[in-house]
């Protein structure tokens, strides 16, 4: 099944904020994943076990060198941005 996720990552604890967001997004794009970045969060688009098994990737990965806070939402009924096709 097709899912969208909103994610937003917040670095804490670290002087350079932009390099553990691009690092993920980056490991995001990687791994089969259509990847849409935001001011405030970032839209992934993909295969619904494709998409929750490189979260916890990218999120371990980044974990493992940063202190971070990953919010994520995730929806089956969203469609993808220029669809001609609206969920009620």
């Amino acid at each position: 099944m097709r899912v969208r996720a909103e994610i937003s990552l917040y670095p804490l604890h670290c002087s350079d904020l932009t390099e553990p967001i691009w690092q993920f997004v980056e490991l995001l794009k990687a791994n089969r994943l259509k990847v849409e970045i935001g001011s405030m969060s970032t839209l992934v688009t993909g295969d619904s076990q494709v998409v929750f098994e490189n979260l916890k990737k990218a999120f371990d990965r980044l974990a493992a060198e940063y202190k971070v806070v990953m919010a994520v939402k995730i929806s089956n009924a969203c469609p993808e941005v220029g669809d001609d096709k609206q969920v009620l």
